[in-house]
């Protein structure tokens, strides 16, 4: 647990002081303790000789970045209060009737989407004037070009899950310094499930420490991803090669496939076409839970974020065992 920060160790670029919680208080800031963790049914496998049980693996803690800024709670503390207010916005509209925007790259877009991110906004430039925030309906706001500290947000990842009333959708939450994701957050407001990522930390899920679980062998894997319909060309050719080794491939879940491979219930999670946005909260998540995420070369998911900053597609690939991510990389044989 971290000591409690003293009002002359608060940095100047904090525009008023925020409570300091203990951490374990503070990731649950909004839920309460009242929604327990499930727990992880899934760590054994049904194989063709019966119930195979998987060893639980050791939690991994996300390596500590030697330049992780102090203060890391008071960050979460205010990205706790930021998801409440989006959750607070979102469940007035959900399941209710509203209009549905069409954004020029054919994705909708509704009037939840547009009030939870300036409700976010709102409470992030109230704690931290200085910091920067781009978020998916507005791009880039703040005072000066550059930042060291930049928000990105996405009010409602997986918006038609969201207009055809599934609650598997999610609110994402990543704090960038230096252009590396310290903080992350992946929020489902109608389950009110909030899983949360800190650089140095253990990932948690209502307060409850969750790992990623054990699995060796792609064949054994569970498989997820929003839609096979969202591959074209050789990508599409890439994810049948992947899915076609696993064991159950599944479809339909948006951001919340991350949560609950961060929960050590599904193994693995391809996906293609994804924006800054969409994955950059899910980073910290899914590697203080013991996981692995990248894009399908292996290598390190990274943007930057500026006033030019364009969001670009990423091809991203995250699994709870070292060993089938390598076997995924390995499949989708990505040039």
């Amino acid at each position: 647990m971290r000591s409690a920060v003293s009002a002359s160790q608060i940095p100047t670029f904090l525009a008023k002081p925020v409570t300091h919680l203990p951490s374990e208080s503070l990731r649950t800031a909004g839920h309460g303790q009242s929604f327990a963790a499930p727990s992880a049914l899934s760590l054994c496998h049904f194989t063709g000789g019966g119930l195979q049980a998987i060893r639980p693996r050791a939690r991994a803690m996300a390596a500590s970045t030697p330049n992780a800024p102090p203060h890391l709670n008071l960050f979460a503390d205010v990205a706790n209060k930021v998801a409440d207010a989006a959750g607070g916005v979102i469940r007035q509209y959900f399941r209710s009737k509203f209009d549905i925007i069409q954004k020029d790259d054919l994705s909708p877009v509704t009037i939840a989407d547009q009030s939870a991110e300036e409700a976010m906004v709102s409470i992030i430039l109230d704690n931290f004037p200085s910091h920067a925030i781009y978020g998916e309906e507005k791009g880039w706001r703040c005072t000066q070009d550059t930042a060291d500290y930049v928000w990105v947000l996405d009010p409602i990842d997986g918006t038609k899950s969201f207009i055809t009333g599934k609650p598997l959708f999610g609110t994402l939450i990543a704090l960038l310094h230096n252009g590396t994701p310290i903080l992350g957050i992946i929020d489902q407001p109608v389950l009110r499930e909030r899983w949360v990522g800190m650089t140095g930390e253990t990932t948690t899920l209502n307060g409850k420490h969750v790992s990623t679980r054990a699995c060796s062998n792609l064949s054994q894997a569970y498989l997820y991803t929003t839609s096979p319909h969202l591959f074209s060309g050789d990508a599409e050719d890439a994810f049948f090669r992947v899915r076609d080794k696993v064991k159950i491939p599944l479809y339909g879940c948006d951001c919340y496939a991350y949560a609950l491979l961060s929960s050590g219930f599904v193994d693995l999670v391809v996906e293609s076409g994804l924006k800054p946005y969409d994955f950059l909260a899910l980073i910290p998540v899914i590697e203080g839970a013991g996981g692995v995420i990248t894009d399908w070369k292996g290598q390190k998911l990274h943007w930057e974020a500026s006033p030019l900053s364009t969001a670009t597609s990423f091809n991203v690939v995250a699994a709870g065992d070292k060993h089938i991510h390598q076997q995924t990389i390995d499949s989708l044989q990505w040039k």
